[in-house]
């Protein structure tokens, strides 16, 4: 199985191949309306204006299983990002990320790029510390912990990288940065 053996779906239910975004460099991205990483939308539509002629894009899959931080339809999920970041690259269908209704896609990625801890920024402590009093052995699972986890894909279609969303944009950026 390859990343290109996957597929997503736009709100409208149309299925779309990632053989779609063959030779490109990609973000795969859950997101979230209502969380204290939304404000990531700001530097990912950034990175999209900047990047996308250079074969960039990203695949916003946006998700409600995190403190029900996306409660919205899909109409009010495009037209939050839209009107309060001016998102360019779509939003596809809100989906799970992780348990039984998860899109096999995130499985996938899941097992290509395991959980590898928040990092020591104080958004990642309190990251750690909050799951911690969820889940004592979060730390052995690769699933998703928070919104805004981005999976980084390259050009040949490998899952290169994962983010937490503790990361610093700015290092997202740079590592998507080499790959272009």
């Amino acid at each position: 199985m390859s990343i290109y053996d996957y597929s997503v779906t736009k709100p409208n239910g149309e299925e779309i191949s990632l053989k779609e975004y063959e030779g490109k460099v990609l973000i795969i991205v859950n997101t979230a309306t209502g969380c204290g990483f939304t404000p990531h939308y700001k530097d990912l539509e950034a990175m999209y204006e900047e990047f996308h002629d250079k074969g960039f894009d990203i695949i916003d899959i946006p998700c409600n299983q995190f403190a029900g931080q996306t409660p919205g339809t899909d109409e009010e999920i495009h037209q939050f990002c839209t009107l309060k970041y001016n998102t360019q690259f779509p939003q596809m269908k809100k989906s799970d990320v992780n348990g039984e209704k998860e899109l096999p896609l995130f499985g996938y990625l899941k097992s290509q790029q395991g959980f590898k801890g928040f990092g020591m920024s104080p958004k990642g402590i309190a990251l750690s510390a909050m799951l911690k009093g969820i889940d004592k052995n979060y730390k052995s699972s690769p699933d998703i912990k928070w919104n805004f986890t981005k999976f980084i894909v390259d050009r040949s279609g490998n899952v290169v990288a994962r983010f937490e969303p503790s990361a610093p944009m700015k290092d997202v950026r740079a590592f998507v940065e080499k790959l272009l």
